[in-house]
């Protein structure tokens, strides 16, 4: 099986639309992941798509395989609007109404007409439909007119699905009552269309600085249009894409609502028995208590989010206020606007502690929120360090030091509580000198622009040497190998384990996303649950035993040629068994798993009573 690594990630996209169909999944969760399918499809009409949008573009033909993929996507997508209409029907039944606005009683009606008035119109841009080159990325628009398209209407902004007065349990769709008041926001009263534009989000393929980061923000959704969604039945279809430059595959047609991530609205309703229970997360009492004392006498593993994410809030806060602590270093990516690890970082800087950061600024779709946290960081004299120019940082490290000890946090997820509620990660603190020496060669490369030359840890070129020794080393004892990551692209190590495969060892993958090439005799599984699968863990056995490693870092190309990353070894015997026993109940997981085929396909593997996403360490 080979795939390209497009249509390898929608085949994940794909999952995740299948899981808002298992029968265990409460109903309001399945519009959740309804929503995530639809989210995961602007990302990808935004971004992912793009070597192959080019590439359509600029061949005399569009390549074969890029007509493979939309059609395949035009599939899904269909199948998402079908899941809605029957999922709608469930809602009914919950005592969970979407009306039409012919539902509402004649009060009902007046209500929404001031609503729309008062708090919608005001804020409806009315464009001419000459201007439909400027169609704005994401907005939602209405297109009117009768035999020719006249007017486009950009809604505004706000809330689709509007609960009715008095009838709880009841809502009504923003667009529809704007459709069954267009005299509100026309001239004269015309029928009207749902349309939606995606365009190409340019930035990441654009290297630049700080200063220059704030411009390339503002022209990022000037990008080429990539994607136009249609409601079905909409009558200036030819004209619009025709128009806009795109193929007929790039058109998709469905029924209305379009942009299916409304549906979040509806998922975080409260509805007793309509979500998943209340995740009970555990505190580790000695380390929340104190991490240093607890950390001079062992290692300490948390897996989130069944181990409490506020324990890395802890160990941040304790570093900002233990008066021996002098010096501070984070490697920080996607961080979110609220987040206090980064105000124990201010607190720590306003202490008068040496604070340094490597602060990502091209984290795609999170620039704005971390140039943000840049201006923060400078107004109370944290330290951003510059970052390599023509690499992305996206190691995962944290380092305290005293005047004689060092504390360090290496972890496969971004330091970002909501993540860490959301995302399976591993968190791995450490006093090992061997391990924090090379955290802190680490962060004094970075600061003097160089690339980490690391004795225990492995970034860079090096760290695939080291994956493809280790994998060769399994091979040739027969042994076995487990690799769980959410991508798994990278040529060389895909030919390694396939070599290894056919020497008799045993290979096992756990890949969340995306797995362009699968062996016949390589066992692969893919998690899809209530809970992102993130974490990134190697294992190797040979004669003389396992041996475990962790990171930030899929296995692409990138992340070893263009990206500074950390690999990090578990050697604590004890965290290495505990971890290896979870690996091992991932590969048995019977409630979210779908086995990956040699061909491309997958199969659910669903129904049973082994679910890894409730383990804990």
């Amino acid at each position: 099986m080979k795939l390209s690594r497009e249509r390898s990630w929608f085949r994940f996209n794909h999952r995740v639309l299948l899981t808002a169909r298992r029968e265990d999944v409460p109903l309001l969760e399945k519009l959740r992941y309804l929503a995530i399918f639809a989210a995961n499809t602007d990302e990808f009409f935004s971004a992912r798509v793009y070597r192959m949008f080019r590439a359509s573009r600029e061949r005399p033909r569009v390549p074969r395989d890029y007509r493979a993929l939309l059609r395949e996507v035009q599939e899904y997508v269909r199948e998402a609007g079908a899941l809605f209409a029957e999922l709608r029907l469930q809602l009914e039944a919950a005592g969970i109404r979407l009306l039409e606005p012919d539902q509402l009683g004649v009060t009902e009606s007046r209500y929404f007409g001031a609503y729309l008035a008062e708090e919608v119109a005001p804020k409806t841009d009315l464009l001419d439909a000459a201007q439909v080159q400027d169609l704005s990325s994401g907005a939602l628009y209405l297109a009117a007119g009768h035999r020719r398209l006249r007017y486009l209407l950009r809604q505004p902004a706000q809330r689709r699905f509007l609960p009715v007065p008095g009838r709880p349990g009841a809502f009504v769709r923003l667009g529809a009552l704007m459709r069954a008041r267009s005299d509100l926001f026309l001239p004269e009263t015309m029928p009207m269309y749902e349309l939606r534009l995606t365009r190409i989000a340019q930035l990441e393929a654009v290297r630049m600085d700080w200063e220059e980061l704030p411009l390339a923000l503002e022209t990022r959704l000037d990008g080429a249009p990539a994607r136009l969604e249609l409601e079905a039945g909409f009558p200036w279809r030819a004209a619009i894409a025709r128009s806009l430059g795109l193929l007929d595959l790039e058109v998709f047609e469905t029924p209305p609502p379009l942009d299916l991530r409304a549906l979040f609205e509806l998922a975080d309703i409260g509805a007793p028995g309509l979500h998943f229970p209340p995740l009970r997360a555990r505190r580790r009492r000695g380390f929340s208590r104190d991490p240093f004392a607890c950390l001079r006498e062992r290692d300490v593993a948390l897996y989130h989010p069944r181990d409490d994410y506020t324990q890395m809030i802890g160990f941040a806060r304790a570093a900002a206020r233990d008066p021996g602590v002098r010096r501070i270093r984070a490697t920080l990516y996607r961080v979110g606007r609220d987040n206090p690890i980064l105000d124990a970082l201010i607190e720590a800087a306003d202490r008068g502690k040496e604070v340094e950061v490597l602060l990502e600024g091209r984290a795609r779709f999170d620039e704005l929120v971390n140039l943000y946290w840049r201006l923060h960081f400078e107004g109370h004299g944290v330290r951003v360090l510059d970052y390599p120019p023509g690499a992305k940082v996206h190691a995962k490290l944290f380092l305290v030091e005293t005047g004689s000890e060092r504390f360090a946090h290496l972890g496969t997820g971004n330091y970002n509580p909501r993540n860490g509620r959301l995302y399976t990660d591993l968190s791995f603190f450490t006093a090992r000198t061997p391990l924090t020496a090379d955290v802190a060669a680490y962060f004094e490369a970075l600061a003097a622009g160089r690339a980490p030359v690391l004795q225990h840890l492995a970034s860079g070129p090096a760290a695939r040497e080291l994956l493809l020794a280790r994998i060769s080393a399994a091979a040739a004892a027969r042994g076995e190998i487990i690799v769980k990551v959410n991508h798994l692209t990278d040529a060389r190590l895909l030919r390694a384990l396939a070599r290894a495969a056919g020497r008799g060892a045993r290979v096992r993958l756990l890949v969340r996303s995306t797995l362009t090439e699968l062996h016949p005799r390589v066992e692969a599984v893919s998690l899809v649950g209530r809970y992102l699968e993130h974490a990134r863990l190697a294992a190797f056995r040979t004669a003389r035993d396992w041996e475990l490693w962790a990171s930030s870092a899929d296995w692409m190309e990138r992340n070893f040629d263009r990206r500074l990353e950390v690999f990090f070894p578990i050697e604590d015997p004890g965290i290495k068994g505990k971890l290896l026993r979870l690996l091992r109940a991932q590969l048995a997981d019977d409630v979210n798993a779908f086995e990956l085929l040699p061909d491309g396909a997958h199969r659910p593997r669903w129904g049973g009573r082994r679910n890894s996403q409730l383990r804990t360490l």
